[in-house]
Order: C-alpha cells, then structure tokens, then sequence
C-alpha cells in the first residue's frame, strides 16, 4: 500500500470521525453531569435535516447550521424538561427523542419537498465547501511532509477542525475550570453540590444545552459536510456508536479522540475495500458495511475492561428542604 493510498484512507477516517466525535463530547457533557443520553441520534438526526432543508431554502449553509442546532437545542430541552425537571426515566426519554426525531424528519421532509423524505441536493454556498491551509499548495511536492499536509491536514470543512479543536477545549472546560468541577462533580455526588450552594439543576441543564449545540453540529456536519443532503435515517446508529466511544474512551475528553478515530478508520476500510476476493470466498458488501458495528461490540466486550461511570449517572436528584 503506497503513501497516497494510506492518505486516502486516513483522510475518510478524519471525515466520517467527525460526526461521532461531536457527538461522543456531547454524551461527555450530559454523562459527566449524572444525565443519561441516548437520544443523540434523534438529536443528530433532526439536526441534520433541518439544517439540509433551511440550507437548501436560503442558500446559505451557516443558517442551515444554525438552524439544525437549534432543533437539536430543542429536543435537548425536552430531554432535560423530561429527565431533570420531572425525573422521568432518562433512557425512555432519550429513546423516545430518537423515535420523534425518526418520523418527525420524513414526515416533514415529504411534506416539503416530496422528494420521498429527503432534500434536494446541496450545491454551492448551501454546503461546507473544503478549506486550504496556507502554503498547503507550495508544500505539496515536499516529500512526506507535503502530501500528509496537504491531502491529509488541509482540504476540509470548518466543522472538521472545530470537532478536532473541540477536544481541548472540553478537557480545558472540564478539568481547568471551576464550572467544569462543578459539572463532574454533580455526575459523582449532586447533594455536596447543593451543600456548596451551586444548584444542582442549573449544573445539569447547562450540560444537556452543551450536549444539544454539540449534537447539532455533528448532524449539520453529516447533511451538509459529509453528505450533500438529508436522507431519511442517514445517521445509521452514529449516535449509538459514540455513545459506545465514549464507555470506551472511559468518560475522557482525549482518549474519546482516539476511539472515534478506531472507529472512523473501521467505517473507512469498510467504504472503500469491499466484495474482497479470500480465494476461496468474497466477502460480500454487507458484510463490510456490517463491519464496524461487529468491531464496535467486539471492542467494547473483549478490550475496553472495566469502565466506571459517574457515580451519580442516571439519579435523579431532588434537593431536601
């Protein structure tokens, strides 16, 4: 396998990384402060069509964007409405999100554009077009150097880099800052919170609202980054899968870096080496297309160990007077 192959590889494993990093900080956020999300799906999902059709609409892909995080923001405020306010169950919370999100998002897309639940493509100003870092071109004929920076580091959209860039910023956020003790603290022990003065809920809305901006990043990114529209189910259980990333990056910022990195490089080999001749047998597509999933259970089963949660994950808390 030459260097340009290995590049090719390594760059689709940066581009389909990205969604599932967003997503798996925002499971990072949310756990961390005690609340169980496993509506990051829905919440990608339904970003990820509003931010298609209102891009598609007005031509304009950060209004799309902004669009799509909002519909994430509102079915995270619905999550913490359910989950922190009236201390309903957090997992049928966050499963009836997804079901919402599932419907809702072809029912509309049918409604608006009858194109069978999807959008029309995006073109021009109505997508994340790539960016070129300086000097990308001048370095290109480097050996080495140059086409790792230009094939490899330069030539994506502004939503790959604040993904990458979002990865110091949460273990800044969470381990630098008194907001962040704060919010690992109310995931381990909510009533030493209160007994500190912090409200408890303030804390652990904050951090649903955190989890809704980051998730619908994640979906603008899918529908307008990645892809060049919304199809119906397109985030294919990414969220379950950064929601698997993060038991396996053990509640860390850096190490959930590298296991949505595992985890994009799987989707990357699986995309582009498939109906593989064995000999005496070929793999067949669905087979590759099944692979990551396989990889993702087998991960998590035989090589993670044991991974503590917060203590806290999953209680409600309610203040004594």
């Amino acid at each position: 396998m030459d260097l340009m192959t290995i590049l090719q590889v390594l760059d689709s494993t940066v581009r389909l990384a990205t969604p599932l990093l967003l997503a798996c900080l925002a499971g990072l956020f949310s756990e961390r402060a005690g609340i169980i999300d496993i509506g990051l799906e829905g919440k990608m999902l339904a970003s990820a069509f509003f931010a298609a059709a209102i891009a598609y609409m007005s031509g304009n892909v950060w209004i799309g964007a902004l669009a799509g995080v909002g519909s994430s923001l509102l079915l995270s405020a619905i999550h913490g409405l359910a989950s922190i306010t009236y201390r309903g169950n957090q997992i049928i919370s966050g499963l009836a999100i997804t079901m919402l999100a599932q419907g809702m998002t072809v029912l509309i897309a049918q409604d608006w554009f009858s194109q069978g639940g999807r959008t029309p493509s995006l073109v021009g100003q109505a997508r994340f077009e790539p960016i070129t870092l300086p000097f990308a071109e001048a370095l290109a004929p480097v050996p080495v150097i140059g086409p790792i920076y230009h094939e490899l580091i330069s030539g994506h959209s502004a939503l790959v880099y604040v993904a990458f860039l979002m990865v110091p910023v949460t273990w800044w956020i969470l381990f630098r800052t008194r907001f962040g003790l704060r919010l690992r603290a109310v995931g381990e022990n909510p009533a030493a919170v209160d007994t500190a003065g912090v409200s408890v809920i303030w804390l652990r809305y904050a951090a649903v609202l955190i989890c809704g901006v980051l998730c619908g990043l994640a979906g603008a990114y899918l529908a307008t980054g990645l892809q060049a529209g919304f199809v119906k189910d397109m985030t294919a259980g990414r969220g379950y899968i950064a929601l698997a990333a993060l038991i396996f990056a053990k509640w860390r910022p850096w190490y959930a870096l590298y296991a949505c990195l595992l985890f994009g490089l799987l989707q990357a080999v699986a995309v582009r080496y498939q109906n593989i001749d064995l000999g005496a047998f070929v793999l067949p597509v669905q087979f590759m297309d099944a692979l990551p999933y396989i990889l993702t259970v087998v991960i998590l089963a035989g090589f993670v160990g044991k991974a503590t949660p917060p203590r806290a994950i999953g209680q409600h808390y309610v203040k004594e007077r």
